[in-house]
């Protein structure tokens, strides 16, 4: 299995490390001083599980890689659009995509049945710009339950979880998907095969639709969050939110906010990925958490008063921090 993990950054890096370790050809594709520490020692993986060194090919150039089985894509969903020179290099006739995003996917609906069959969501989808880089029938969702840091160039510091589930658009166990799950297991990973990937993604999006962005407001980890009270009840209400467009969507999440709320406290005082990215000076993730839910929030003729605010107000910190 030939895989290149394009935006080998925290999650991509692990990943990657993880389906060297499996055997797979890998080939990282970063930048930067995180490349050349890549390139010099490999990737150190520093975990409560062990530590482990992967010395997989690392690169910036995705021609040096050629045509690839699976593309593991670590990107922000933000640099999807644009990432059409550095993926095309790396596409053939059954390259397979398996986009590790936080929130909606641009590829939501398609295949997805019933009235909204096809719909195409504008928040992350603009105008088709990400369709038209990264075709749906390439798509391969993947719900990520690890927490990764970096902790230096070519150091991924492992925090907990090692599940990344995957799943077709169209709900079909198909053949790629069980050779990329077998691989990652190989690695040592978790990868479920779920007939019904979306249910996952609102799983994760419950947690990411509130804490993130209310991370990057109050500069808060998460344990600080769960137990201050007043933030404790505004993220319980965005959950609820949550919960109701999905249901409007035809899709039962089955896990509850207080058990939601009891796994984000256990892992402590962690810094969300929209955090450590306004801390960085980085774009942040919110078209894809917080508008893509409002704006299916109006398709569905669904209320969400504290999802709207959240996000009129984070918004605004966005565009101020990318000033």
């Amino acid at each position: 299995m030939k895989v290149a993990v394009l935006g080998a950054g925290a999650i991509g890096a692990y990943v990657g490390a993880a389906l060297h370790r499996s055997g797979a050809d890998v080939h990282l594709v970063a930048r930067g001083p995180h490349l050349a520490a890549m390139r010099r020692d490999g990737v150190r993986v520093l975990s409560p599980r062990g530590d482990f060194t992967a010395r997989a090919h690392a690169t910036d150039d995705p021609a040096e890689i050629g045509p690839v089985d699976f593309v593991f894509l670590g990107l922000k969903a933000h640099s999807y659009a644009a990432c059409g020179p550095l993926i095309e290099p790396l596409l053939h006739g059954t390259t397979a995509v398996v986009a590790a995003q936080n929130g909606i996917p641009w590829w939501y609906f398609h295949r997805h049945g019933g009235p909204h069959d096809g719909h195409r969501v504008e928040s992350v989808d603009p105008g088709g710009a990400v369709s038209a880089v990264l075709a749906p029938e390439r798509a391969v969702g993947c719900v990520v339950y690890a927490a990764t840091e970096l902790e230096g160039p070519g150091v991924v510091r492992h925090l907990e979880g090692t599940r990344f589930s995957i799943g077709e658009p169209d709900r079909s166990v198909s053949a790629r998907c069980r050779a990329f799950g077998e691989a990652m297991v190989a690695g040592g990973l978790k990868c479920p095969v779920e007939p019904d990937i979306r249910g996952d993604i609102w799983v994760k999006l419950l947690g990411n639709i509130s804490f993130n962005p209310i991370s990057a407001l109050a500069r808060a980890t998460m344990r600080q969050m769960c137990r201050h009270g007043g933030t404790r009840k505004v993220i319980e209400t965005m959950m609820a939110e949550t919960l109701a467009v999905a249901e409007a969507f035809g899709c039962e999440v089955g896990v509850s906010i207080e058990r939601r709320m009891a796994g984000a406290e256990r892992v402590g005082d962690h810094r969300t990925s929209t955090l450590q990215d306004l801390e960085r000076g980085k774009p942040l993730e919110l078209d894809v958490l917080l508008a893509a839910v409002v704006e299916l929030a109006d398709i569905g003729g669904v209320d969400v008063p504290t999802l709207r605010t959240v996000h009129a107000i984070s918004d605004l910190l966005a565009l101020r921090s990318a000033a």
